[in-house]
């Protein structure tokens, strides 16, 4: 099912209404308060840990804060309260670092599910709880300083479309780190006929950009279960800003999947290729029980007159 035009931005015109949201004015989605603000989700400053979330027809909003990303009890609920532009707001004094977090709303007189929200840009393990880390502490050395490779003219460009799994993974691929982010910063590696493989293979190609296929959180494979030898192509998200843990050593921590993808863009710029992200924001994994869903019912999604 597709999204509704520019759904990741909530500052965007809404949805046109259909016959069955006309028959129900709370439903008419094009009257919704937006807002353009730029701290949705999660802001850690000195003041403090500050969570707000979009959700203008929610009645109440909480924060629900765990000491780990799955399989334990809630530590604490954290009551939000409605601010402006249909934004709800919570805070805390302290940095959470290392603690996660979910979103719940109650709408019509019934709490929803917990989601990590629109935005969450680090996760646990399969995503189903947002994390709480400290983002400078993912950079690799040299980061800061970090700049895509140059090409005079655009048609210039030889772009190869690569899949993460599929580059790496075949036993013959002389690669450690197979169907990992990682694979990609991995140099003089061979076949056992002494071909080049991986970075090495895409310079000598003459590749001046690599697109990789969806690299953030989606939902099809089960990150516990990585021995299982799972695959997919990706084009099913679930959490649109944070990379896939199934690419990362270890998906359990969740700055290890962002620290080990800002490794292998670097690894790519220092060869002199460029990366291009495959976000294909008109696909979901989800519907009814989505990350959007749960946060502003019906917002995201064109529905048909009988409400599917």
């Amino acid at each position: 099912m597709k999204l509704c035009s520019a759904a990741m931005a909530v500052s965007a015109l809404a949805c046109l209404p259909n016959e069955a949201e006309s028959q129900n004015p709370d439903a008419v989605y094009s009257e919704y308060e937006t807002y353009n603000g730029r701290d949705l989700e999660l802001t850690v400053n000195d003041s403090g840990t500050h969570f707000a979330l979009w959700s203008p027809k929610a009645q109440q909003a909480q924060v629900l804060i765990y000491e780990s990303g799955r399989n334990t009890p809630a530590v604490d609920t954290l009551q939000m309260s409605r601010s402006e532009r249909g934004v709800w707001r919570v805070s805390v004094p302290g940095k959470l670092y290392g603690m996660f977090y979910t979103f719940q709303v109650r709408i019509n007189g019934k709490w929803l599910s917990e989601t990590p929200g629109v935005w969450a840009k680090a996760v646990g393990i399969n995503g189903k709880r947002a994390a709480i880390i400290d983002f400078e502490s993912t950079n690799p050395d040299g980061w800061d300083t970090d700049k895509s490779p140059e090409i005079k003219a655009i048609n210039d460009a030889v772009i190869y479309e690569v899949h993460h799994r599929d580059f790496s993974m075949h036993p013959s691929s002389g690669i450690a780190n197979k169907g990992k982010f990682l694979a990609l910063t991995e140099s003089g590696t061979t076949s056992p006929y002494g071909d080049k493989t991986g970075i090495d293979h895409l310079k000598e190609l003459g590749v001046t950009h690599v697109h990789i296929l969806p690299s953030y959180d989606y939902n099809s494979i089960d990150e516990t279960q990585l021995p299982s030898n799972q695959y997919n192509w990706g084009y099913d998200p679930y959490n649109y800003n944070v990379p896939e843990g199934s690419y990362s050593t270890n998906p359990s921590d969740p700055s290890v999947r962002i620290r080990e993808m800002k490794q292998m863009v670097k690894a790519l710029h220092e060869a002199g290729i460029g990366v291009i992200m495959d976000v294909v924001y008109n696909h979901t994994s989800l519907n009814d029980d989505s990350n959007f869903s749960l946060t502003a019912p019906g917002y995201y999604y064109r529905h048909k007159p009988d409400g599917s």
